[in-house]
């Protein structure tokens, strides 16, 4: 799975964070993909080869 992001989008991931939020939004790009939980804001940076493992779907610039 080729994982194309934009920096907007929010990927729902198939593990849930400690808050209880499947959602995130990105917010850098590179070698590290940035990404802030919705629920509580929290900021981590994943590699982009763990994260590509660990999304379960994009949402485009965070639409529904």
């Amino acid at each position: 799975m080729v994982l194309d992001l934009k920096i907007g989008d929010v990927v729902r991931m198939k593990k849930a964070h400690p808050c209880g939020n499947h959602l995130w939004k990105v917010t850098r790009l590179g070698a590290d993909i940035g990404l802030t939980c919705q629920k509580c804001q929290r900021r981590l940076l994943l590699a982009r080869s763990y994260l590509r493992r660990r999304v379960q779907k994009v949402i485009p610039g965070g639409q529904g």
